[in-house]
């Protein structure tokens, strides 16, 4: 199997090529062609030499020089990773190779410039108006022979969203490669699929004639609370007549004043504090986007990671609020 990793600056490749090499895969880079080529000119490895370089090479022997010259590194029956994809030749190149497989690896912008401030490499841009220039004059280009970076995107056979933790891309990159291969097929679940499952599973303890939605609060990997929408303790169940309004089956979105239904992740947060139990940091899993008051509830409880399975009707508001805050936001879809 062979494995081409791309994405944007500080998006994950090079940890998830790291993890790969733990599987039994063989390190490639594109860059390191490049590398070689600076070093018989004796010139300094710089970001910008690199940049130049690469175009040069490309311009003078064809857009898939770089990659054609890698994969005469290859032997048979050996798995790669290759990685620094930058141009669509490259990828057309590659693609030529049995059981190849381009993965686009993305993240916020915000959360990639933190990552870059954070391992201070000697040329990276200190500013984010900086580090946003150099990812647009990156992104795309009218020169064959230049980096193509949203064409290459564009090229991915699948795609890992990487906004959270080590575990989570790791969990990802497991049930990317049990779906390219039976050699890597995992049996066990990975965290997310597990916990979404749970809080599916949660929903259908739900009363409320409207939908059903499950939620739980995760920390370390623990379940700390749970929760599923339905009337508050001590009032007739909503599927008894405890709600009028969800009774009438008004129309979503409407006569919101008039619902006596908690919802799911309000139910989890509010539980958990019942029990004591702190979810500073924690992660909550919903079977629906939450709405505008749970939002407010999960930013003020210092929830910090929100996971949904669909999207809610009303989210448009509630989604840019959990953004503005920082919060890290994800949809994993579950059947």
């Amino acid at each position: 199997m062979i494995i081409g990793l791309t994405g944007e600056n500080c998006s994950g490749k090079d940890t998830l090529a790291q993890f790969l090499q733990k599987k039994g895969f063989l390190y490639l880079s594109l860059s390191d062609v490049i590398r070689d080529a600076l070093a018989e000119d004796g010139k300094p490895l710089t970001r910008e030499n690199l940049i130049a370089k690469g175009n040069e090479l490309r311009a003078k022997n064809g857009p898939g020089v770089l990659a054609s010259r890698l994969t005469a590194q290859m032997e048979k029956g050996k798995h790669y990773v290759v990685v620094s994809i930058r141009n669509p030749a490259e990828v057309e190149e590659l693609k030529k190779l049995p059981s190849f497989s381009l993965i686009h690896i993305s993240a916020d912008p915000n959360v990639r410039f933190a990552r870059m401030k954070a391992r201070a490499r000697e040329g990276d841009p200190h500013t984010f108006p900086a580090f946003l220039r150099i990812e647009k004059a990156e992104a795309s280009n009218t020169d064959p022979s230049m980096q193509q970076m949203r064409a290459v995107i564009a090229m991915a056979d699948k795609h890992i969203e990487n906004d959270g933790d080590f575990k989570t891309l790791y969990d990802a990159a497991d049930h990317l490669l049990s779906g390219l291969s039976a050699e890597f097929k995992t049996i066990r679940p990975t965290w997310d699929e597990y916990f979404m499952n749970i809080s599916k599973e949660i929903g259908s303890r739900s009363n409320c004639m409207k939908r059903q939605v499950g939620a739980i609060i995760v920390r370390d990997k623990r379940i700390v609370s749970t929760g599923y929408n339905g009337t508050p303790r001590g009032v007739k169940n909503c599927n008894e007549g405890g709600c009028a309004r969800c009774n009438s089956f008004a129309d979503s979105g409407t006569r919101l004043d008039e619902c006596v239904c908690s919802h799911a992740e309000e139910n989890s947060i509010v539980q958990a504090a019942y029990h004591g139990i702190s979810i500073r940091g924690g992660t909550l899993y919903t079977t629906y986007s939450p709405c505008l008051n749970c939002t407010k509830m999960i930013l003020n409880a210092g929830v910090e990671e929100v996971v949904y399975n669909d999207a809610y009707p009303l989210a448009d508001k509630p989604i840019s609020l959990l953004k503005e805050a920082g919060i890290r936001l994800r949809q994993f879809k579950v059947k």
